[in-house]
């Protein structure tokens, strides 16, 4: 059957369905039926989230799941609604994310002040010296993307600026690094046990017998979705191999188009005629990371006595990570200006330049997060809150699976990994005895659904950032995640269930040989194929 006939039908069942959902909530109000606390709740992400897909527009989308949420919210009294959306939806969310709003800025405007001291370029012709091949760019971008282990948000915007030249001149498609980034951004803070993700799901430990941090470090071998994204994504770069919409992308880039987003900041343009060198960029950027380190442990009370494993426990990254960020970002420009690399009327130049870098973002984020607000006061975590625990009572050795499945749909659908553990993992604990063996997996499994749904959720903060790091347009890097990303989560989905019945390491075993084995049939296929 012709892919364009395909899609059309795909399209147009979509589009009944979505309407068929939104005219059962109209006779649900109508007949006096509250929408709060049942499957209604998860309709406007749903909504959202499918119009983005066949749209391929972001903002338009995002603003009627807002809407529709606000309508859902108040039984389709319009004032109400209005008010809900601006109130409970724009205004709290700005408000809410204001400390990362101010993060974005200062990051754009540190690429721009790089870009313009020529350091970029200074980089990109020394990896043109050491990185000779396309895998050799891949596997170099993942590294970075491991190194950078503090904060998935600082990992995406950090990993995008500094090999966007070096994939360039590779011809790697903006997706493709956009891929890489989101790849080695939540799934690698996810079993770090110094990062702010640790932090976070320590927090959720109480009533365990055991220490927060101790219960992140036990979940780790089985967290499968993060540690076989990890080999996938070194297998798929050792290959060199590229599937579903990817591929269309990577094709397109070895003809030149590299699909970078309209008024991007050019890394070539901004670089010309400076004295820049690698380590004007290696240094600002070291520098950043340690004040942004500094920042999260100040934060959360180290220099007031706190331990660093505490304050890490205890930070807030929406205010440690700006604080870190101002802090390089002033020193970076007095430091170009003392190299003389930079002037300061051209470094005050960039100020603007990087904040228009970011206002996709920021506009993508603002309206994500309204959405989540919103779907918070229907009541849709509660919804599947509730499924989960009414799944608890048969198959216990399949529950891993299932968690993991809630999970991801859960994170996909609100877009947030962290609300998505914070609901589950205290069901969890109610669910499995502390001494199980399956305890243990089933932790891992709810922390690895959220990072799966987080990753494949075009609602999802690190999935808009990743987009924004790596330069390229939102939903161009959703549509090329996702078959990745599918891939990856139904093998861990498989390798939950026999976690679930073997209940030992032997099943992460397995799961690698999938991981690898699926990849190396795929491409026998695929060469098969394009040999005939």
């Amino acid at each position: 059957m012709n892919r364009k006939l395909v899609n059309t039908i795909i399209k147009a069942v979509l589009s009944v369905i979505l309407v068929g959902l939104v005219t059962a909530s109209v006779v649900m109000v109508a007949s006096g039926r509250a929408l709060d606390g049942t499957f209604f709740a998860l309709v406007p992400p749903i909504v959202a989230i499918a119009l983005a897909l066949l749209t391929k527009e972001a903002y338009s989308s995002l603003f009627i799941g807002v809407i529709l949420a606000g309508l859902f919210a108040n039984a389709y009294n319009p004032v109400g609604s209005l008010d809900t959306v601006i109130n409970d939806g724009l205004i709290s969310a700005v408000s809410d994310s204001a400390g990362i709003f101010i993060f974005l800025v200062i990051l754009g405007i540190f690429v721009a002040l790089v870009n313009a001291s020529g350091s970029s370029r200074a980089f990109g012709q020394w990896a043109k010296k050491h990185i000779h091949t396309k895998v050799g760019a891949l596997l170099a971008t993942f590294v970075l993307g491991v190194l950078i282990f503090i904060d998935d948000y600082f990992n995406c915007l950090t990993v995008g600026s500094v090999m966007r030249p070096v994939t360039d001149r590779h011809n790697i498609s903006r997706p493709k690094l956009a891929y890489i980034i989101d790849a080695t951004a939540a799934p690698i803070c996810m079993i770090a046990p110094v990062s702010s993700w640790a932090a976070a799901v320590s927090s959720y430990a109480s009533g365990t017998e055991m220490s927060g941090i101790g219960l992140f470090v036990k979940a780790i071998p089985y967290n499968f979705y993060s540690l076989l994204t990890i080999i996938f994504v070194i297998a798929l770069s050792v290959m060199n191999f590229d599937y579903g919409p990817m591929k269309r992308f990577e094709k397109k880039a070895q003809d030149g188009d590299l699909s970078i987003l309209d008024g991007a900041i050019s890394d070539e343009e901004s670089s010309r005629k400076t004295t820049g060198r690698v380590f004007d960029l290696i240094l600002p950027i070291l520098v950043l990371i340690v004040f942004c380190v500094v920042g999260l442990i100040y934060v959360g009370g180290f220099f007031g006595g706190a331990s660093f494993i505490d304050a890490f426990g205890d930070t807030d990254a929406y205010v440690g990570l700006p604080w870190g960020a101002l802090l390089a970002l002033i020193f970076t420009i007095i430091y170009m200006i003392a190299r003389r690399v930079l002037t300061f009327e051209n470094a005050m130049k960039c100020i603007p330049k990087g904040f228009n870098a970011m206002v996709p973002a920021i506009l993508i984020l603002t309206l994500a997060t309204s959405l989540k607000n919103i779907t918070n006061i229907l009541g849709g975590a509660a919804y599947v809150a509730a499924l989960t625990e009414s799944a608890a009572g048969f198959l216990m050795s399949m529950l891993p699976a299932i968690i993991f499945l809630i999970a991801c749909g859960l994170a996909f659908a609100t877009g947030t990994s962290w609300g998505t553990f914070g609901i589950l993992i205290p069901i969890v604990i109610a669910v499995f005895p502390a001494s199980s063996p399956l305890f243990i997996i089933g932790i891992s499994a709810c922390l690895a659904g959220a990072v799966c749904g987080d990753h494949c959720s075009p609602i999802s903060d690190t999935t808009i950032m990743s987009s924004a790091g790596a330069q390229c347009n939102h939903i161009e890097h959703v549509t090329t995640q996702i078959p990745y990303a599918l891939t990856v989560a139904v093998i861990s989905f498989v390798t939950y269930v026999i976690a679930g019945l073997i209940q030992n390491l032997w099943s992460l075993v397995i799961g690698i040989l999938l991981t690898v084995g699926t990849l190396f049939i795929m491409k026998l296929r695929s060469d098969k194929k394009y040999a005939k």
